[in-house]
């Protein structure tokens, strides 16, 4: 198998300046596959339409979901909310031909492989609190106190479930049964959109921020489950990192806000493998 493994997130398309954007997001050879690491867009239709239009162009598309995808926007034609939101967005991508982290986890073969790439959907639990924290309480108190708090605390329903940090637990819990099953010979690709380590939040100008981040509960996978990369995105700060000899990749094109800032053009398809 030729080809390379890309990855890309947080197109945000939304705004008009990413959508432009999207006529740049074209594989090089018919075997490239791309993963897409969440926050396509908040609006249904619209992360529906991307998506048709990247699997119309690569061997495979690997969907994880973000937590704008999540949103239950006032616009949003589709109002579901919560577990039942990620399953309507799920369908849609296997309608689609899309793989989501419901699916058998696809093996790629190219160069740097073989491995799994598996998308996972885990959320978080406020265990990355603020400076100077011990609970969630105060952490969210902390936050609210400097204006900083994520729009998800008006936008991201957890139904059924009682609070995101449940959803979040119960999450982890079945993830993680299926990362144990995996091939111990093969090594990983684990793509989620929160970062399953913190340490790439030790950048944030607002450290407060970290809490809608990831959570302590995975801050071992990426030994534990053999990862030759992890792929996220969420920051909205694109770069790599090492941790633990392991490779933490983040993949987002961000806010038009942030990218035209930047001395350079922004970089869409992030080669993993290939």
């Amino acid at each position: 198998m030729a080809g390379t493994l890309y990855a890309v997130s947080d197109l945000h398309v939304a705004y008009e300046e990413n959508r432009k954007l999207l006529d740049r997001l074209q594989p090089t050879s018919p075997d490239d596959w791309l993963i897409v690491a969440g926050d396509v867009a908040e609006v249904f239709g619209q992360v529906e339409m991307t998506l048709r239009t990247l699997r119309s162009r690569f061997a495979e598309v690997i969907w994880a979901p973000g937590n704008h995808e999540l949103w239950t926007h006032a616009r949003d034609p589709v109002q579901v909310r919560g577990v039942e939101r990620y399953e309507r967005l799920v369908a849609m991508c296997r309608h689609l031909g899309v793989l989501t982290p419901e699916d058998d986890y696809p093996v790629w073969r190219g160069d740097g492989g073989p491995a799994v790439v598996a998308p996972l959907f885990l959320l978080y639990d406020y265990t990355w609190r603020a400076p100077g924290t011990t609970t969630k309480a105060e952490s969210l108190a902390y936050a609210y106190n400097t204006g900083v708090v994520c729009t998800d605390e008006g936008l991201l329903h957890p139904d059924p479930y009682p609070d995101r940090e449940s959803w979040c637990r119960d999450r982890v819990a079945v993830t993680e049964k299926r990362l144990a099953a995996i091939d111990p010979e093969l090594p990983t690709v684990l793509v989620s959109h929160w970062p399953l380590h913190r340490h790439p939040t030790e950048v944030l100008w607002y450290p407060e921020f970290a809490q809608w981040c990831g959570t302590e509960l995975t801050d071992d996978w990426h030994k534990r489950f053999r990862a030759a990369t992890a792929v996220y995105g969420h920051l909205h700060i694109p770069r790599t990192t090492w941790q633990d000899g392991v490779r933490f990749q983040e993949v987002s094109l961000g806010y038009p806000r942030e990218w035209g800032k930047r001395d350079r053009p922004p970089t869409l398809l992030h080669k993993v493998f290939g």
